[in-house]
């Protein structure tokens, strides 16, 4: 015979009712881990024991699922009442005009207005406060400078190297130009010396042949 239907409703004995539950906790934390992988759900379980003990289970961050049904919820409520929409937008009008405010009166505060009824307390920590931003803007363009001497260096260097390549090639081109001057410097005074030795032969014997006639 098979397992009869058991009766949902609460169970009288402790020991059996603790059994239960432990059981039936471990398939329902199961369960919630095969949703979650099985279809890529964002499944978050609380489960308090009747002694008030916690069991929960996550498949992210409890805090940010948390988080997001409490959203969910007033979105919801927002589209069934648009009341409580406008309540909600007028909320957040009057929270961001004080964050506004508060940032205008911090801003007066560090350029040195309305501290008139600060104590010593209050502007030894405004003071603190400067200073750690002085601090932070000296280190950042710390920074930059060394950047950009960084990269001027490399143009510099890069230019340098052009530079002595240039130098080269002009040395280069003046000696060869100055080889080739020299070359055909040299060219007429070799052959002028044979042509010159030709034409006083030829003058001998043109006067030897005079005098024999």
């Amino acid at each position: 015979m098979g397992r009869g239907k058991i009766a949902i409703k609460r169970i009288d004995n402790t020991m059996n009712r603790q059994v239960t539950f432990s059981k039936r906790r471990g398939g329902l934390m199961k369960k919630a881990r095969e949703l979650a992988i099985l279809c890529d759900a964002d499944v978050g379980l609380i489960v308090f024991s009747c002694t008030g003990r916690l069991y929960d289970f996550s498949s992210s961050s409890m805090k940010s699922i948390i988080e997001r049904y409490q959203e969910a919820g007033e979105e919801h409520c927002r589209l069934l009442n648009p009341m409580s929409e406008a309540k909600f937008w007028q909320r957040e009008v009057t929270t961001l005009r004080q964050q506004v405010q508060n940032l205008h009166h911090n801003n007066r505060q560090l350029l040195g207005e309305e501290i008139s009824n600060f104590t010593v307390r209050d502007l030894q920590l405004l003071q603190n406060q400067v200073e750690m931003s002085l601090h932070s803007i000296r280190n950042k363009k710390g920074s930059l400078v060394q950047k950009e001497n960084s990269e001027l260096r490399k143009k510099f260097n890069i230019a340098h190297q052009r530079n002595i390549e240039l130098h080269k090639k002009l040395n280069s081109g003046e000696s060869t130009s100055s080889e080739q001057v020299t070359r055909s410097s040299k060219d007429p005074g070799e052959s002028s010396t044979p042509r010159d030795s030709r034409v006083c032969i030829d003058l001998e014997l043109s006067q030897k042949e005079v005098e024999d006639e």
